[in-house]
């Protein structure tokens, strides 16, 4: 049994957290924080978590969350994180932090998508926290940067492609539809109900979104080569959910059978990760609230493109369950435990 903090905890994602830990059998929530809603029990902001969570909301003071913590989830917004991460690291907690503070391994890149960085001497510790590419690294880790949810569903939509060199790297395009949900539980306009319903927007267009570096750092991994690609994020009007499709050209004869095989044999051992059979395509109504990630490929062959489509539920795998998996991994549990429950259908 381990003892966690969630730092952060009135936001959609800390909700999150704490309804996948209640299912955990080695996993006992000590403290949850929030500045604006401090002296309230948690589930006085979040109804569905009465009586099975009803810890009253601490301000964040690091020292004292520390003493409490052997293991603390950061669920703060950007550039609040790097913060405070150092102090939890030094009182000797481990750290998986939800925000984009540490997923940039290049300070200079993370200060011209957000603002210089306050401890870049922690990037090169930070383990990028998809268990798909990098699970024995964060077994060892002390700092978890856990990954946007955009770049999960694209990461993984083209891992199998990219290692096999199936695909030019420079003709890589992503579309990608989020739910509301992954803008926060902070009042914006662009997110009012009025804002919202009856829409679908294209936004942070041109390669503006800044999950752009996240997901260009991987793919350049995985195809060991710098990667550029053209990114374009769209808001649905829905809770949860995300659906990337992915175009590319192939580097060779390629068949959407043998496409079907290779995802297959990639994430046969996977246990989050869903290849569907030829002709099958993911939706995001078959992934909600749960920590899968289900992926269609195939081959326009009028064209001569391969169309990959992913779909994970943004506050699970792209978020709160992709950290619980990486908890997991942390402290030698079983990589699925409190991460087994199907999705929601309807």
């Amino acid at each position: 049994m381990i003892s966690v903090a969630i730092v952060g905890a009135s936001g959609y994602t800390g909700l999150e957290l704490i309804r996948l830990l209640d299912r955990h059998p080695e996993v006992m929530i000590t403290s949850v924080t929030s500045e604006q809603s401090a002296g309230k029990k948690i589930s006085d902001l979040f109804p569905t978590l009465r009586g099975r969570c009803d810890l009253l909301l601490e301000p964040l003071e690091p020292a004292a969350i520390a003493a409490k913590a052997e293991l603390i989830f950061t669920a703060l917004p950007h550039q609040a994180a790097m913060a405070v991460v150092p102090a939890f690291l030094a009182a000797g907690s481990k750290v998986i932090d939800l925000s984009a503070d540490y997923r940039l391994r290049d300070q200079a890149v993370y200060g011209a998508w957000y603002e210089p960085h306050k401890n870049p001497e922690l990037l090169p510790e930070a383990v990028y926290g998809l268990p798909e590419l990098r699970r024995d690294e964060i077994r060892k880790a002390r700092l978890v940067a856990n990954p946007g949810c955009y770049p999960t569903s694209i990461i993984l939509g083209l891992k199998p492609l990219l290692t096999a060199g199936l695909i030019d790297p420079a003709t890589l395009i992503a579309d990608s539809g989020s739910g509301v949900s992954g803008a926060g539980r902070s009042a914006k306009v662009d997110s009012l109900y009025c804002e919202v319903n009856e829409g679908f927007k294209a936004y942070g267009v041109g390669g503006a979104h800044r999950h752009t570096p996240e997901i260009e750092q991987e793919l350049s991994g995985l195809a060991g080569c710098p990667i550029t690609i053209t990114f374009t994020p769209h808001l649905v009007p829905m809770d949860r959910g995300i659906l990337s499709t992915i175009y590319a050209t192939p580097t060779g004869s390629v068949t959407t059978e043998a496409l079907v095989d290779r995802y297959a044999a990639t994430y046969r051992d996977e246990p989050f990760v869903r290849p569907l059979a030829q002709g099958q395509f993911p939706s995001t109504a078959f992934v909600r609230g749960s920590n899968f990630c289900d992926i269609g490929v195939t081959v326009d062959s009028r064209t001569n493109r391969v169309i990959v489509v992913s779909a994970i539920d943004n506050l699970v795998k792209g978020a709160s369950g992709q950290a619980i998996q990486n908890m997991n991994l942390l402290c030698g549990f079983p990589e699925t435990e409190g991460l087994t429950g199907l999705p929601l259908y309807p």
